[in-house]
């Protein structure tokens, strides 16, 4: 899929909004793209999987993925390369590997995200990868969202299927805070567990 198509698709499933929300960075936008209108749609997200594990040439052993949101792209980028799949949790406000996932030492890891908007998450995988004794090849993404170059800050290369122009705040900088434009927290990363 080439990314006008894939931002027909998003526009189309309702999965970019509009508004004024509350990221899981916890940064504050005026776009949010809610992944799951695609996610709940198994053959598109296939044909996702299928293109993250294209720009990586399938140069990987193994795809790990945050969970929450990201699980269901970095099975089906793993399902598209024939490649396992493993998940990190939050464990006391912290990404780790539970349910008995383990990453061999230097075996070639794929890190698939759903939407970079700080990286904050991807790094936090990439690092964990790393101290796995595994080693990065790169993150896939669907969407990078993020403002200014962030590949440097995640000591991995990035490739996304598309890249989407947004404006993000901290909320202290935030316009639509200052003209009380209401607030919507739609991110799962505050999610009870």
């Amino acid at each position: 899929m080439n990314p006008n198509e894939i931002m027909e698709v998003l526009e189309k499933r309702g999965a970019v909004q509009r508004g004024h929300f509350r990221l899981s960075s916890g940064r504050h936008s005026d776009l949010f793209v809610q992944k799951f209108r695609v996610f709940e749609h198994p053959r598109l997200t296939q044909r996702f999987g299928d293109s993250i594990a294209q720009l990586f040439d399938g140069e990987f052993d193994a795809v790990a993925s945050p969970a929450f949101g990201a699980v269901v792209l970095g099975f089906a980028t793993a399902l598209a390369a024939d490649v396992r799949v493993v998940f990190a949790e939050r464990e006391g406000g912290a990404l780790t590997f539970r349910r008995g996932f383990e990453l061999a030492p230097r075996e070639r890891v794929l890190v698939v995200e759903d939407v970079i908007t700080t990286g904050g998450s991807a790094r936090e995988m990439v690092d964990l990868v790393q101290s796995a004794g595994a080693s990065p090849v790169g993150v896939g993404a669907l969407i990078d969202r993020a403002s200014g170059p962030i590949a440097p800050r995640l000591a991995a290369p990035l490739k996304a299927l598309i890249k989407l122009e947004a404006t993000s705040w901290t909320e202290q900088e935030c316009p639509l805070c200052k003209s009380n434009d209401p607030l919507a927290d739609p991110g799962s990363r505050r999610l009870d567990a």
